[in-house]
Formats: structure tokens, C-alpha cells, sequence
């Protein structure tokens, strides 16, 4: 993947790549180096966030960002479009597919001629689980005897 956008495969990328697909799930940089590190002691923060930077770059790896404060970026493999739920309560990060947003850019820019280059869509909210154990204990704090 690295040879066929022109982009050396450098031990520090392979590992980066490696260390997304294995886990398959979403990690922020400090993570990725953290697992790093046990590769390749001498792997730096520094030249993960670099590495991180140049695969998004080269459409290799998408950034995320799981809450409306965008205060800490995670980092997946280039995949098919798909968003995000996180869960406010657990943190639990649940992948959406679905056609509508597509549908719905579709629609826009037919109607008002926008081209579009990318949607950053969060969605946030509870879990199933979570949302049936807030319905439980607000059932128990209003139920009367």
C-alpha cells in the first residue's frame, strides 16, 4: 500500500499500519506508541504522530473524533464511509453504516450544487445496555409502594 502511493516502507510505518489493523479498533497516537514501544523501545511519540499525519495524507488511515469537543483524535484504517456513536455513559464506540448520509449529500448537492470532500459526522447518546439501566433505576427512584 505504501509502494503503490509513492511512500517508502519504512520500519516505523509498517509498524503503525501493523499495530491499526491487529487491533482493530480506535486508538488515539499515544496508544499506537505504546504498543509500539514494544516492538521498537526506540519508536518515539513524535514520529508516530508524524507517521499518523502522512498515512491520513495518503488516505491510508482516517482520523475520528468520537465527541463533539474534538478533544482527542483516534485513528482507524482507511475503510468504507461509516460514523461513529459514543456512548456518554459507557464510552462504548459503536461503527454506523449506513446509505442515508450519503443519500443526503447526494440530495444537497443536487439541489444547492455542492461538491462535497468529506463528512465529519458524531453521534452521541447511550447504548442499548446503558440506556436500559438508566430506564431501570429511573424506574426504581419513581416507583411508589
Amino acid at each position: 500500500m505504501l509502494r503503490q502511493r509513492g511512500l517508502r516502507a519504512t520500519p516505523q510505518r509498517l509498524l503503525v499500519l501493523q499495530i491499526l489493523e491487529d487491533v482493530g479498533e480506535h486508538l488515539d497516537a499515544e496508544n499506537i506508541w505504546l504498543r509500539g514501544k514494544d516492538y521498537d523501545p526506540s519508536l518515539s511519540l513524535a514520529t508516530v504522530y508524524r507517521t499518523l499525519h502522512l498515512l491520513e495524507e495518503n488516505d491510508l488511515v482516517s482520523q475520528r473524533y468520537f465527541s463533539r469537543d474534538h478533544k482527542k483524535e483516534y485513528y482507524e484504517l482507511q475503510k468504507e464511509e461509516h460514523y461513529h456513536f459514543t456512548c456518554q455513559r459507557c464510552g462504548k464506540v459503536i461503527e454506523i453504516h449506513t446509505p442515508r448520509i450519503e443519500q443526503a449529500r447526494q440530495e444537497l448537492a443536487k439541489e444547492l450544487g455542492l461538491v462535497f470532500t468529506h463528512a465529519c459526522i458524531c453521534f452521541e447518546g447511550y447504548c442499548s445496555s446503558c440506556a436500559q439501566e438508566i430506564q431501570h433505576t429511573q424506574g426504581e427512584h419513581t416507583h411508589v409502594s
